[in-house]
This record gives structure tokens, C-alpha cells and sequence, in this order.
């Protein structure tokens, strides 16, 4: 695949890695973050990657496209061997991939689909990622504030916070009992804590880095339960709901919109104060999460179980 990225090559040159970039906040970001520098954008369909890329570049940017599945680890590694291969200057990594169902399915692995594209696949690609980062690198995973029991709006919407019993468990889709009464809400609630817990925990290990953690706040709009959510949801998401959220915002601080989270995101991203270990609301403040998750010694264990998790994977 060509590499327009390449076209030149100033020394203050900045490269943004970006998951999930075809739809949502991903994509609001992806422009955004177009200004700032070249994006390198990560996402599983060949033919959107290909079409968004093109619309950057339209509009003056410049982008190459990385076809990767994070709900299958050999195509996380597959994409993580092709960025670094590029040998671009990368100045930051944002993993904003995410997926919410209301039904959990499981991967080829059999692993908990919500777990392994929210949790495994955003920690494997960093991981693989990181000896390749230069110091001072912002790395950004988008999380949310539901995984927290305590969080009233997430309770309001049924959401019991995370339920993590081990890695192991929540591979096979297993969590601490008493939770949500939508299936999906365990999973989804439980890989976000993972993914918060171990961006803290990458922060203490690796401080030559800047990992960093944001909640963007309720988007409606994003449609982030794809076809699972049914198709009146899919209308109000597409028609309704971007009327209604911004008249909504001045009342419920915790609503946003997708250029909103964008703009949040890549003021994080391009930060250079050396911020490190942050979780940001959506109005780029830091808040705090779950006790659990701020909890260094669970923090440790998520990382440990992940890692000896995802070494069980033949490479």
C-alpha cells in the first residue's frame, strides 16, 4: 500500500497513530488531529480506511491507512510490525477503538468479543508498539466512566461497574456476580477498567512515555453498539439525537459530541507539559475513577494476568 506519509520529510515532522478512525470520535479526531500532524489510521475495514484517508488528504492532510482486527490478536501484531516498518516519527498513539453490545459474542478464540477489542487488542498493540515510541510520546486510550459502581449516571443507565475476577475469566466471559441486567454492560464496563487500569500502570513502568487516560463523556451519536442496537435506535442516533444533544449539554455536563471529544482528545495529544498517569473528563480536567482502579497493586495484577494471557497466543 502506498505511503503518502513518505512524501516528504521535514525534521519537526509528527505522526499520529490512530484506532478506529472511520466513524464517531475516532473519525472527529482523525480530522482533527490532521492538523497537527500525519495520521496513521488503524481500523478493520480496508475500504473505509481507504475512503477516509483520500478525504484527508482532500483537505490538505496527509494519512496512511493500517488494516487491523483488534479483536484478533495475530492481525494486532500483523499491524503493529507494519506501523513500525513505516519508521515514521511517531509523536503519539491513540486507542480509541471500542466496541458496547447489548449481546456478548465471542471472537474465533472463543474470547469475550468486548474484552478482547476494549482490553487485549488496544494493551497488545501498545505493547508491541512501545520500544518504537520516541521519549516523550503521548500515548491516550479512551475509556469510560461507567466502570466505576459508584458513577450515579452509569448506575442510572444500568451499568454496575467493572466486575474483573482475572484476565482468564474475562476472556471466557466471566464476571463477578451481582451486575448488570443487560448482558453486554459486564463486559463492556469490565474491559474499560482494564484498559484504564493498565494505562495507569503503563504510566509507573514506563516514564519515558506519556500514557494518559480520558472518559469523552456521553456521546448518543457515535452509535457505538453498531447493528446490535436495532434500527430505531440507528435512526434516532443518526437524525434525532445530534439535534437534541447540543441544547442538552448546557443542563448534563457528562453529554458531548463527537468534535467535542475531538478537540479534548487532541489537545491531550499534542500536550508536551509531560503529563503523565491522567484520567481526563470530557472537559479535560482530571477525575477520578473507580478506588479500585486507581489501586496500584490492582493495577499490577491486570497488567501481570494480561501479559500471561495473551502469551497463551501461538505467534
Amino acid at each position: 500500500m502506498p505511503n503518502p506519509i513518505a512524501r516528504n520529510n521535514p525534521t519537526d515532522r509528527k505522526v499520529y497513530i490512530l484506532t478506529g478512525p472511520t466513524s464517531g470520535i475516532g473519525r472527529a479526531t482523525a480530522l482533527e488531529m490532521a492538523k497537527h500532524g500525519e495520521i496513521v489510521l488503524v481500523g478493520r475495514d480496508p475500504k473505509k480506511l481507504n475512503e477516509f484517508q483520500g478525504e484527508i488528504e482532500q483537505k490538505g492532510g496527509r494519512a496512511v491507512s493500517v488494516v487491523c482486527d483488534l479483536s484478533d490478536m495475530a492481525s494486532v501484531r500483523r499491524a503493529a510490525g507494519q506501523i513500525v516498518a513505516l519508521k515514521l516519527p511517531i509523536a503519539g498513539l491513540l486507542n480509541n477503538a471500542g466496541i458496547l453490545q447489548m449481546r456478548p459474542t465471542k471472537n474465533a478464540r472463543g474470547w469475550d468479543t468486548s474484552f478482547v477489542t476494549n482490553h487485549l487488542g488496544p494493551f497488545a498493540l501498545t505493547e508491541a508498539l512501545v520500544p518504537s515510541l520516541p521519549k516523550g510520546a503521548n500515548v491516550v486510550f479512551v475509556v469510560s466512566a461507567v466502570e466505576d459502581p459508584e458513577r450515579k449516571p452509569a448506575v442510572a443507565a444500568g451499568f454496575r461497574g467493572g466486575r474483573y475476577i482475572s484476565a482468564e475469566a474475562s476472556a471466557r466471559g466471566e464476571w463477578k456476580p451481582d451486575g448488570a441486567k443487560k448482558p453486554g454492560y459486564d463486559a463492556y464496563a469490565t474491559s474499560k477498567q482494564a484498559i484504564l487500569a493498565a494505562a495507569m500502570a503503563f504510566a509507573r513502568e514506563t516514564p519515558r512515555l506519556r500514557f494518559n487516560a480520558i472518559e469523552p463523556g456521553l456521546n448518543p451519536t457515535t452509535g457505538l453498539g453498531g447493528s446490535d442496537v436495532g434500527a430505531f435506535v440507528r435512526f434516532l442516533q443518526r437524525f434525532i439525537i445530534p439535534i437534541l444533544v447540543p441544547l442538552l449539554m448546557t443542563f448534563f455536563k457528562i453529554l458531548s459530541t463527537p468534535k467535542r471529544a475531538a478537540r479534548v482528545i487532541s489537545k491531550i495529544m499534542t500536550d508536551a507539559s509531560g503529563q503523565a498517569g491522567v484520567y481526563y473528563d470530557e472537559g479535560g480536567h482530571p477525575m477520578q475513577g473507580s478506588a479500585l482502579v486507581h489501586d496500584p497493586k490492582f493495577q499490577d495484577r491486570v497488567v501481570t494476568e494480561t501479559r500471561a494471557l495473551l502469551s497463551t497466543i501461538p505467534k
